[in-house]
Formats: structure tokens, sequence, C-alpha cells
């Protein structure tokens, strides 16, 4: 009975367990299936709100740049002139040839004559698509031309408006990486913050707007966005192959509108191939980004009319050494720790000389010379021996590009931005450092001993970090290029701050680490640093936005009226790059060289044309101006008696000493430096000697700038 009684309890008990484990599957069934219906629905929610955000800040921070520039020069108010001349430098040559399209009759006329240009040159019939990125230029005008907008909107606010609405792309493509990175659009609101407030060294977009940067940079920050995506594990074929499209198109646009996009993409090449060396991003994909970044570039290539700096850039000499080398070496991440390491040393020194070779033969080939004034720069500046050449020492001399200045970062860490960037730096280049090294040696001992907790890093942090610390060496060693790398501390900054795996790292280390606690910290910090952001520098942002200024320069407006109605249409004029920029733009005349340096002829005419404010006799200046077909030459007073710059980086000094010619003042002089039979041309000339008068005629003058009519002279 008993065994039997056991049977039957056994049989009601089993049946009574099953009902029992039933009515909990259906209520466990229930729950999972309610709480998967309110993450969804949160998730969606969530995405929504971060989105209306990303947007939103996108927005306000174009309206904030727009309302500074209007503010600054009352640009609403001024003259046309005077706002073309607020266009300064290379900003005011790439605007006039929007005003060239815009201006000619037809658009098939506005691109003959950009194609068959002869007013940017004298003596010179160049193409302007080939020579310049000014497709930017070119759309925006047909744009402009085709839309029925005329009568509501001017030209000019058309194009400035438009690179305003581009800083509102920027701002959301750097929000949504953040987002990406750290899960939490709370990282992207942090960023964009970060952004705006420190506007003076994140962007100038607001008083140089026509710089190619400003076009260049949001369509950079949308490729890291995409790639950042790209390296996320686990998506589908369908999602990878329209992150991939998104890359190249974004690429294609940054390289099309940026000279300079080939030594920023170089960098980025850089970037993936030491963490593909170190195992540290899927091969697969580095493969997609490398061919990504050559076809881009060889479009651009095609649509320049092939450019040869492009055909002749590092980049593609790079790339293409890489992919041939990692054919040579197909089994480069098998092996020991050693063997591995001597399998990375010499594809190293395989990728490296392959590049040279080809990027020689490329250069040799197609007789290219046009980038070898970056390499003399470069050379200069890192100590490779000094130059007397005049095109480096100019780079060498601007402010621009020198080292970063230190109160940078007393700025950056005023927001508490570089604090928190160092912050972040930090433990993630341990963990860099560290999955480095397990990759390297191939084992998983530290898995074994550690269940609990093992240092990993995840593709697109591994990328985004090694892109900031390049990108931060670039700034550092050129000021200029400071802008590619706070707007990724931003970012960078804002991910670590957010970052459930940065805090874990963090609290492990210090044995504190519980999910809970995790969760608090990577909500309530950033919430705490937006708040004190938030105190801090809203009031300061509302004295900005309230500060009312206007645009004042009556001499330059004095000159481009004059030249507009005292000189024929056809006049030719030579002077400083930076003026002959708002010469052409203002009046349309003819220049003899421009400040659009990446061209040797260019370089060797503007060498010539300078020697207006060297020690030259009246003869030497008047024969090098006639050959470039010269009318009229423009001095101002404020290069030829520089005060800006130091003795023997003054203009005049420059000049001097690659004339082989003793500078002015006091101070040392190189050895085999000699006197100038001749006094400076740009002094000497305002005295009306016989010898100056016979070939200068005067015709202009005011506090700045001296015209002189070049005479019929035998």
């Amino acid at each position: 009975m008993t065994t039997v009684r056991q049977r039957r309890g056994g049989r009601v008990t089993e049946g009574s367990e099953d009902q029992s484990s039933e009515e909990k599957n259906v209520k466990s069934d229930g729950k999972v299936l309610s709480d998967h219906t309110g993450g969804k629905l949160w998730n969606i929610l969530s995405l929504t709100l971060g989105g209306i955000v990303a947007i939103g800040l996108g927005l306000l921070t174009s309206f904030y740049v727009a309302t500074l520039h209007e503010n600054d020069l009352w640009f609403s108010n001024i003259k046309e002139v005077e706002r073309e001349i607020s266009f300064r430098t290379e900003c005011g040559l790439y605007y006039s040839y929007y005003k060239q399209m815009i201006q000619a009759s037809t658009i098939q006329q506005g691109l003959h004559g950009l194609v068959y240009d002869n007013k940017t040159e004298s003596v010179r019939t160049i193409n302007i698509l080939e020579r310049m990125n000014v497709y930017q230029e070119v759309f925006l005008s047909i744009l402009y031309r085709i839309l029925p907008i005329q009568q509501y909107l001017e030209p000019v606010y058309f194009y400035i408006y438009t690179l305003f609405g581009l800083q509102a792309v920027y701002v959301f493509a750097l929000y949504v990486t953040s987002w990406l990175l750290s899960g939490t659009w709370l990282s992207g609101l942090l960023a964009a913050c970060w952004y705006i407030t420190n506007r003076i060294d994140t962007t100038r977009v607001e008083f140089t707007i026509p710089l190619r940067e400003n076009w260049a940079l949001p369509f950079f920050a949308i490729q890291i966005a995409a790639i950042t995506y790209l390296l996320r594990t686990h998506l589908q074929p369908a999602q990878e192959r329209l992150t991939l499209l998104a890359v190249f198109i974004a690429t294609f646009l940054f390289s099309l509108t940026w000279q300079f996009n080939q030594f920023m993409m170089l960098i980025q090449a850089l970037a993936l191939f030491i963490l593909d060396c170190f195992d540290m991003l899927p091969t697969a994909k580095v493969i997609w980004l490398y061919i990504i970044q050559i076809s881009g570039l060889l479009l651009v290539c095609v649509l320049q009319f092939f450019n040869s700096m492009i055909l002749g850039s590092l980049l593609i000499s790079f790339n293409a050494s890489v992919l041939i080398a990692r054919t040579i070496q197909k089994n480069l991440k098998k092996g020991n720790l050693f063997n591995r390491l001597g399998k990375l040393i010499l594809h190293v020194l395989l990728v490296s000389s392959l590049t040279l070779l080809v990027n020689k033969f490329i250069k040799k080939s197609l007789n290219l010379e046009s980038d070898e004034h970056i390499f003399k720069f470069l050379k200069a500046k890192f100590g490779f021996g000094s130059t007397r050449d005049f095109d480096a020492n100019l780079y060498l001399c601007e402010e621009a590009f020198g080292l970063l200045p230190l109160n940078t970062f007393s700025r950056l860490s005023d927001t508490l931005l570089f604090y928190v960037y160092i912050f972040s730096l930090f433990p993630l280049t341990v963990a860099a450092l560290v999955v480095a090294f397990r990759n390297l040696s191939g084992s998983n001992q530290i898995q074994e001993k550690a269940e609990e907790y093992t240092i990993t890093l995840k593709p697109d942090a591994a990328y985004n970090l090694i892109h900031t610390v390049l990108f931060g060496c670039l700034a550092l060693s050129t000021m200029r290029m400071k802008y590619l790398w706070t707007s990724h501390m931003c970012v960078f900054a804002s991910f670590g701050l957010c970052s459930t795996e940065v805090w874990r790292l963090i609290l492990e280390c210090v044995h504190l680490y519980t999910s809970q606690r995790t969760q608090v910290i990577k909500y309530s910090i950033p919430i705490i640093t937006l708040l004190y952001i938030s105190y801090k520098f809203w009031p300061g942002i509302m004295d900005e936005l309230s500060e009312l200024r206007e645009f004042y320069d009556p001499d330059t407006v004095e000159l481009m009226n004059w030249i507009k109605s005292n000189t024929p249409n056809t006049a030719v004029f030579a002077g400083s790059m930076q003026l002959l920029a708002g010469v052409k733009l203002c009046t349309g005349r003819t220049l003899t060289n421009h400040p659009h340096y990446e061209d040797k002829h260019l370089r060797e005419r503007t060498k010539q044309i300078y020697q207006i404010y060297a020690k030259r006799s009246p003869e030497d200046v008047y024969r090098i101006l006639r050959s470039f077909g010269t009318d009229y030459v423009i001095l101002e007073d404020s290069i030829c008696y520089e005060r800006r710059h130091s003795r023997g980086c003054r203009l005049r000094d420059l000049l001097d000493t690659a004339n082989g010619h003793i500078m002015d003042g006091v101070g040392e002089s190189e050895p085999d430096l000699k006197p100038s039979l001749y006094p400076r041309f740009c002094e000497e000339i305002k005295k009306n000697l016989p010898s100056y008068t016979l070939r200068f005629i005067r015709v202009f003058q005011n506090k700045t700038f001296h015209v002189y009519k070049l005479a019929k002279y035998k």
C-alpha cells in the first residue's frame, strides 16, 4: 500500500507539479512577453526622444553661429562690397566662383568659364574644377538658379545659410557617434553641449564661412559615425551593405570638398592598419574601408579631370601597399607571441617600403611636384635640417601651422572637457594595450583565470580611441588641424563618461563594481556635468548673442570701389595673395597670383611677384611684373612695414633670406648672407625717384594701400 500510495502520491505530485509548472510557464511567458513589449516601447520612445534632441541641438547650433555672424558684422545692413570683403583671403576666392556661376547668362557658360579660366592667373588658362575643390560652389549656384527663391533670398544668404545648415549636420553626426558608442543619447547631448560651449576651439565657421574645412568636416563626422556603426558586431548583411554605402558617400563628399582630404584619410588608414595588425577589428571590414577610401578618392580624381596630386597621394600608395602586403603575408595572424611579433615587424617594413616605392613610381611617371612644399615644410618643422625655401618658411612662420598653444587646454578645461577626455582616454588605452597583448599572444589564460571579469574593448570603441590619439598628435603639431581633434574630443569624452564599460573597468580596479552602482554613476555624473556647463556658460552665451558689432574696413572698401570705377575690366593686378582674392571677388579683375597654393607654378609665380617687398632694383621688379602681364600693382604698408611677426618671419625677411640678402633690423644673420645692392622696393618707390617714376605711376593711395600703374616703358 505504501508503495502504491507512494506511486499514486508520486503521480498526483507529478501531475500537480506538471500543472503547477504549466501555470508558472504561462505566467512566466506572459511576463516575458509583457517585459519584451514594454522594453520595445521604451526603446522606440528613447530613440524618438533622442532623435528629436539631436535634431533640435543641431538646429540650435546652426542658429547660434548664424546669429554670431550677423551680430559681429551687421551683415544684413552693410553694402555688398563690404559683405564680399568680409570673406577674407582664400574664402573670397572660393566664393568668387559661386558669384561667377550665379552671374553667368547660362549654367553652361558658367561651367565653361570655370573649365577655361583666364582671369585667376594672368597669361594662363587653367581649369578651376581640376585645380580647386569648388564643386560645392557649382552645385549650390545651380541649385539657386533652378529653385524659385531668387525673389526672397539673395545669393549670398543662400550660400552662408547652407554652410550654417551644415553645422546642424555636423552636430547631429557627433551626437549620433557618441550615442552609438555609449548606448545612451545622454552621451550625445553632452557631446553637442561641449561642442557648443567650446566653439572657439571646435569651429571657426562664423568668421571663415567658405573655408573648405567648413564644407568637409560635417561629411567627415558622418563618415566616422557610419564607421562606428559598421564596426558593431552582429550586423545583418543588409545593414552592413547600407552602412558601407553610407561610408562611401560620406568619404566621397569629404574628399570632393577639401584639398587636404588625402592627408586626413591617410591618418584614418593608419588607425585602421594599427588596429588590424593587433587583431582588434574584423579584417573583412577593414579591407572594405581601404577599398572605399581608394575608390572615393579616385572618383574625385575623375571629377577633377584626373588631378595628378590625387593620383600621387600617399593615401592611395599606402592603401594599395597594405592590400598587396596582405596577399603576400597570408598567415599574419597565426603563431605564438614572438612569431607574430616577427611577422608584424616584417609586415610594417613591407608596407612602408611598398608605399614609398609605389608613391615614387607614380610621382616619377606623372612628373608630379605639386605637393613638394608640404614635405619641405614637414621636414623643416620636425627638425630635419633648416631651410631657406620660401614656401616652407611661409608656412613655418604662420601661427596656424605652429604647435598647439597651451592656452587651448586651459579653455577646454574650463568646460571640464579636457579633464573628462583624459579620464576616458587613460582606462581605454590600458584596455587597448591589454587586448592587443592578448590577441598577439593568442592565449586565453586571462579569461580562464578571471571568469568574473575580462578586460575587453569593442571594435567601435577601439577605432575611436586610435582615431582620437592620432588626430590629437596632428593637432598638437599643427594648430590649424585642431578642429579635427577637438570635435572628436567632445564625442570621446562624453562616451567615456556615459559608458558602462569604462565605469565597470574603473570600479573593478578598486573592487567597488556592482551593476546597480555602475548604472547610477553612468547617468548621474553626465547629468551633473550638464547642469554645471549650463549654469556656468549659459549666461556667457546669452551675453555673446546680445553683443552687437559692425564691419568696418573703409580703406579696403575705398580701394575696391576705385578699382571698379577707374580700371578697365581686362586690367591685371599684382599684389599679396590675400588681397588679390578680394580683388577678384569684388571687382572681377584678372590676378597674377592667389591664395590656393597647391600648384608648383603658382608658388614660383607668387615668389616672383613678392619681389615688390624685397630688395630689388626697379628694373628687375618691372621686368618680373611685365612677364605676368601686370597692369597695376598694389603695395600694402602692413606688409612693407610689418610688425606682426618677429625678425626672421616677416615676409620681407623670408624674401631677403631666399634672395641671399641680410635681413633688416637688429639681430644675427647667417654668415653667407650678403647686403643687397638695392634698397627695399616697396619703401623706395614712395620717394618718387626718376628710376621708379619712369616705370611706375602712382594712381591711388590711402592710409593702407598704394596702387601703381606700370608705364609702357621699353
